[in-house]
């Protein structure tokens, strides 16, 4: 049996535990309106974790059993610097076996349901679920309101 390798294991010295907090704390509203959209397996039963560490770098989120980080780029993401800066952590987590997706802020905010098919395609096929995409449905909790008598049996 391959053991998965621990990303994040001996970095919390280097302040990033601290700064994943804060980036927690002041996300964008891309980010949190995708956020509630992935979190609690709510994408296709997949679970996300959200600021994930990977050794010097922090990803937006993550999902382990897909191998994928998602990073949701904004404005600063255009600057020479932060687009040198993004090209050097996608090599690093690139080099880890892990893929990168990239969506801007504004494709998520105006366009979610393409970006959740976009991101559906980066996750394993479930068994039954075809080639082609069908089956592809958000999981949703059951209503708090019970069906009334003699139906929905």
């Amino acid at each position: 049996m391959i053991k998965q390798r621990q990303y994040r294991g001996g970095y919390q010295i280097a302040g990033l535990l601290e700064l994943a907090r804060e980036l927690r704390g002041r996300q964008t509203s891309a980010e949190a309106l995708l956020w509630q959209l992935l979190r609690d397996r709510r994408l296709l039963g997949f679970k996300f974790r959200r600021q994930h560490q990977f050794g010097d770098y922090v990803t937006d989120f993550y999902c382990p059993e897909a191998g994928l980080a998602i990073e949701c780029d904004g404005s600063v993401h255009k600057r020479n610097e932060q687009w040198r800066h993004d090209r050097k952590r996608d090599a690093y987590i690139i080099g880890q076996g892990l893929r990168v997706l990239r969506i801007t802020n504004e494709r998520i905010l105006n366009d979610t349901g393409s970006v959740l098919e976009e991101i559906a395609q980066y996750l394993p096929s479930p068994v039954g679920r075809g080639a082609g995409g069908e089956g592809l449905a958000m999981t949703s909790r059951p209503s708090p309101q019970p069906s009334p008598r003699g139906r929905g049996r």
